[in-house]
């Protein structure tokens, strides 16, 4: 087929005709774009042939389940895409609309090696998106990731013949039973279950009712619109509105899922908003008990305590810290045989023999109540309360055009690298080490950090800061990493901000 156009205007008779696909939607472990203004349903078309192109390079039998999320054209988007998938010879088992992680079980439920799941996840509505993956549990990574956009952007989409489409029912319900098992609350617990209208709407509500929880609906209508707030557990809105609830329902806890399921965020009984990473060591805590000398592996985002927390020293726990994305954790996971993986956003990776090793919110969300249930005794903020404190900033993101931010970041690790190997300081605290895995991660003399990196999903940069003495170093440390930062004028505002 011919190359896709990077650019087509909107209602003319080559964006009706051509596939046009803007090269900055092939992110490095998914692909994302703004709808219809950088893709059309032509490009989607180009962009399922590409993948079963890829697929059939690979040598991987010719299987893929496929699911969408409930944004109103998401629909379309999954058929154009599945189109191009049986044009390239592909059998399709279409699942419906679909959690991602019911995507990923589906995988194994069906026994078919590829997945593709339509959602833009968190990215509010007007973006769409796929993420993929051809070996259980895993999904493309940068390499898979560039190797497919050079098949689609070049035009080297192969046609051929035994693709076929089947709609099968009932994956669901066996998602949802997979999950619960045998397992039945045996203490009271009452839980607040935020899903901002997104298609958690439709799972976790009576995924937390079978499990014997009592549910505190909070936005669980299906509206595609999001007319309370966009779906993401790491954006404060959500989780000051989840903490709201808490106060007004005396809820125990609250437990909230972005738009495709994917991420858990946690409020406790005191409607104190408990920080994904935070959560990861409670929980790290809990199965480091059961599972003695484990590994996990945490995000460079994430707490320092996965390094230095006396509990999971105690256990013989070892954390081995790793490029953050879902695809990087997931793929780290295996590699190394961790138990679990912990990211700041709120994909927690739980393997053999808690979960598979994808990235499930409603997999977090039932491991949270099977450790209430062991500690009956204990509420969420006294498992809290028994983390050595910390001082953390949320996940910030200043704007950076997807163009220029890999050119920014890197700018930007020099002078930090320069600025530790001049003898400099952050927040007042000399630099330690420079941890450049991903992006740059500023250790201090006493364990604070600020790190600095690209997001991998939308034009933006993405700053974090932890100090272990007090609020006001978290400020500083802030403030001297953002004097940094900006020295690249094209880096605009935060979304938000300390």
């Amino acid at each position: 087929m011919n190359k896709p156009r990077q650019s087509v205007a909107l209602n003319t008779w080559e964006f009706l005709r051509d596939p046009m696909i803007a090269p900055t939607g092939f992110r490095e472990y998914d692909a994302r774009w703004k709808y219809p203004d950088d893709i059309n349903l032509s490009g989607i078309t180009a962009l399922g042939l590409g993948l079963g192109t890829q697929m059939q390079g690979r040598g991987i039998e010719p299987l893929i389940a496929v699911g969408n999320d409930y944004r109103d054209y998401s629909v379309a988007v999954k058929n154009a895409l599945m189109l191009g998938l049986i044009q390239a010879g592909i059998a399709v088992k279409d699942i419906g609309p679909a959690l991602s992680p019911m995507a990923y079980f589906a995988q194994f439920h069906l026994d078919a090696p590829a997945v593709a799941m339509v959602t833009a996840s968190h990215n509010p509505n007007g973006w769409t998106g796929v993420k993929m993956g051809f070996e259980r549990p895993l999904t493309h990574g940068p390499d898979e990731m560039a190797e497919l956009r050079d098949i689609v952007l070049e035009g080297r989409g192969k046609p051929q013949p035994g693709g076929s489409y089947e709609f099968v029912d009932g994956v669901m319900d066996a998602y949802l039973d997979d999950l619960v098992g045998d397992f039945r609350m045996s203490r009271k617990l009452k839980v607040v279950c935020a899903t901002g209208n997104g298609t958690a709407s439709a799972f976790a509500p009576q995924l937390l009712e079978r499990l014997g929880v009592e549910v505190v609906a909070s936005h669980n209508r299906l509206d595609y619109t999001f007319p309370n707030y966009n779906p993401n557990p790491e954006d404060m809105l959500m989780l000051h509105d989840m903490a709201d609830a808490v106060r007004s329902s005396g809820a125990d806890l609250a437990l909230g899922f972005d738009g495709d399921g994917d991420r858990c965020g946690v409020v406790d009984d005191e409607a104190e908003e408990i920080f994904a990473d935070k959560m990861g060591v409670i929980m790290a805590r809990d199965f480091a008990r059961l599972h003695p000398d484990a590994t996990f592996v945490a995000d460079v985002k994430s707490t320092g305590l996965f390094a230095s927390d006396p509990e999971l020293k105690a256990a013989g726990a070892k954390t081995d810290y790793w490029k953050t994305g879902h695809s990087h954790m997931k793929r780290r996971v295996k590699e190394i045989g961790a138990l679990a993986g912990f990211e700041k956003s709120g994909h927690y990776f739980l393997a053999e023999p808690i979960g598979r090793g994808y990235d499930c919110g409603l997999r977090v969300a039932v491991e949270i109540c099977k450790m209430m249930d062991r500690h009956p005794e204990l509420s969420m903020s006294d498992m809290r309360k028994a983390l050595p404190i910390t001082f953390s900033s949320p996940t910030m993101s200043p704007y950076c055009a997807d163009q220029t931010k890999y050119d920014v970041l890197e700018r930007l690790v020099e002078k930090l690298a320069t600025l530790h190997a001049d003898g400099g300081s952050l927040g007042g605290r000399k630099i330690k080490q420079v941890v450049t895995v991903n992006g740059a991660r500023v250790i201090l003399d006493n364990g604070g950090w600020g790190l600095v990196r690209a997001s991998s999903n939308t034009p933006n940069l993405v700053v974090v800061c932890e100090s272990p003495e007090s609020d006001e170093e978290l400020r500083a440390i802030f403030k001297d990493i953002d004097a940094v930062i900006r020295t690249e004028p094209e880096v605009g505002d935060y979304d938000q901000t300390l």
